[in-house]
């Protein structure tokens, strides 16, 4: 009877290590992906010109926007040469003037990333943007690794919308892009 006693107590002790390292093992997973998995955030502005036509496409390019993608990456204790992957996770576009105007003068927008030596690659889309938009809009991101944009010093955003209604004053909007970096440590 003792004999018995004992093996439960054995079965339990081991049971508790067995739960123990599983859970270490779950919290330095997720630790590790903090780690080697984070966003980096970037601003920019696209100004439109006022447009007289319905159904009219018109390009904006976007100024250069500066990465700062070695010492991104260096604080995060990495560098270029350990970028596996990256994504557009979000982009949003928010009108900041006139106060009062709306999206719904676009029937549509699409986004490219360009930068020295790579061709353009569509990144982000907004189409059938409906009439009762705000002066805000989520676009539908892409699945495009685009680590090869992010890792250049600079890059742009060529903006391609067709317009659905006229507009008589220029229109000034924030683009603020989220992107996911998946890398290794050094």
């Amino acid at each position: 009877l003792p004999f018995l006693s004992m093996n439960r107590i054995v079965n339990n002790t081991h049971c508790i290590l067995i739960f123990g390292v599983l859970s270490l093992s779950c919290i330095s997973c997720k630790k590790l992906k903090e780690l080697t998995e984070f966003d980096i955030s970037y601003k920019t502005k696209v100004v439109v010109a006022p447009t007289f036509g319905i159904n009219t496409p018109f390009e904006i390019l976007t100024p250069d926007i500066t990465t700062n993608s070695e010492s991104e990456f260096a604080s995060r204790g990495t560098g270029k040469n350990y970028i596996d992957k990256i994504n557009l996770s979000s982009m949003v576009m928010k009108i900041t003037s006139p106060s009062t105007q709306r999206f719904d003068f676009l029937k549509s927008i699409e986004i490219s990333i360009s930068a020295s030596g790579l061709s353009d690659l569509k990144i982000a889309q907004k189409l059938d943007i409906p009439d009762n938009v705000g002066n805000e809009v989520a676009l539908d991101v892409l699945e495009n690794d685009i680590a090869e944009y992010i890792k250049k010093d600079k890059f742009k955003l060529r903006v391609n919308v067709v317009s659905d209604k006229t507009i008589v004053s220029e229109v000034q909007i924030d683009v603020n892009s989220v992107f996911r970096v998946k890398a290794k440590l050094f």
